[in-house]
């Protein structure tokens, strides 16, 4: 609540959209509901499901360095519904959690001399990376490398503290939280993974993604009772391998969409992967779609621009729509939304649409959707107001 003391009643755009929205409590079209409060017989509280996911985008991410088991508990403290990973292979085929295809940007891979020889040059996505790769390091060798932020701009105090974690790893943090949290994996680089590691059994590493989360127990259609239990998504920039285990779980998927001049790691092309034929022909393999949100509503010069029909289009196949990814910095805000985070939340639940956002900063969506709740308690509401009141006072007489 510290950021009201930069609103002004009579100018500030933000502060103005902020009141707007408490005014029409209860009055929006499409209702918002707080996180169910702990069962009183001791049972986990449930995911709730009646309002967009709030998805940690590699954990809380904006504060702690991504992907580590810092990032993920705190996510979780701050009112995620999933968290959210991506899924690589150390050279013994143990699956990770690490986003980048190199070990360069986000680990002290460069203080760790022993290493020095590691170094290689390999296709990936049609494109030629020089680096150290998790493929080339067995999870003995990863678990010794530390991890740091990605963004000079962020919080650097936590750089060199906390380790790569595994996927199983990874599952017990979701596993061990005091409430229902789901898990939201991404399939990552499966064709470089596939020719790079190699399993028992001419298993692939679609294959070991799935007995991983078939041996902790998760399993079910979206919503089903099992789903509601454990629930996950399956994610992937890779439609071939969402539809490769379609056959070993029915767990929710999702077809992860980059920007337009980007084709599939199927080397599928943006038009070809939004027209709908094929939205018509992927419904049967995943319940939606991830597209970066520039896709979505594109912008230019910062500025945003007409929405395309995306959202609708997949609305219009049953299909979920998730955008990513949300970010507080002013440098990630278009122009549009005056600096302000909650504007840009408030256009994509509410004018957009979409069910479900991935966000750097889990508190901050939390924070939007339990305040604009049309489920909050009059009581509450009462309390909240005069919190504002309050604030807005103290700014006045500075």
């Amino acid at each position: 609540m510290e950021r009201m003391a930069k609103f002004s009643m009579t100018s500030s755009p933000s502060f103005t959209t902020l009141v707007f929205l408490f005014l029409i409590v209860g009055c929006t079209a499409r209702p918002f509901y707080p996180l169910p409060s702990k069962e009183s017989d001791g049972n986990r509280q449930p995911l709730q499901t009646s309002r967009p996911y709030n998805i940690a985008h590699r954990g809380s991410n904006g504060e702690f360095p991504e992907e580590t088991s810092p990032a993920y508990t705190r996510a979780i403290d701050e009112g995620a519904d999933f968290i959210e990973t991506d899924i690589l292979s150390s050279k013994d085929g143990v699956l990770i959690c690490f986003h980048d295809v190199t070990l360069d940007d986000t680990t002290d891979i460069a203080e760790h001399k022993e290493f020095a020889n590691r170094k290689r040059t390999y296709e990936v996505q049609g494109f030629n990376y020089t680096g150290f790769f998790p493929v080339d390091f067995t999870i003995k060798e990863l678990k010794l490398l530390r991890v740091k932020q990605r963004y000079t701009f962020r919080d650097q105090q936590y750089n060199g503290k906390f380790s790569i974690i595994t996927f199983e790893e990874f599952i017990s943090i979701a596993l061990d939280a005091p409430r229902v949290v789901g898990i939201y994996p991404e399939i990552k680089n499966p064709v470089f993974i596939n020719q790079h590691v190699k399993w028992q059994g001419g298993k692939r590493f679609e294959d070991k993604f799935v007995e991983i989360l078939k041996k902790y127990g998760y399993k079910g259609s979206y919503l089903s009772k099992d789903w509601l239990k454990q629930p996950a998504f399956i994610q992937s920039f890779a439609p071939t391998s969402l539809v490769h285990i379609a056959n070993q779980t029915d767990l929710p998927k999702i077809l992860l969409i980059d920007e337009v001049t980007i084709p599939t790691q199927d080397t599928n092309q943006y038009w070809e992967i939004t027209s709908d034929n094929y939205l018509d022909y992927i419904k049967e393999y995943v319940v939606g779609i991830g597209p970066w949100k520039d896709t979505v509503v594109p912008a230019i010069n910062n500025y945003l621009q007409a929405p395309t029909d995306l959202v609708s289009k997949a609305h219009a196949h049953d299909l979920q729509v998730h955008p990513y990814t949300y970010r507080n910095e002013n440098k990630f805000l278009h122009f549009d939304f005056h600096e302000d985070e909650y504007q840009e939340y408030n256009y994509w639940i509410n004018t957009i649409r979409v069910d479900g956002l991935f966000t750097d900063f889990t508190g901050s969506l939390h924070n939007f959707q339990e305040w604009t709740s049309s489920h909050t308690s009059d009581d509450e509401k009462s309390k909240l107001l005069h919190k504002i009141a309050v604030m807005v006072s103290s700014y006045e007489k500075t």
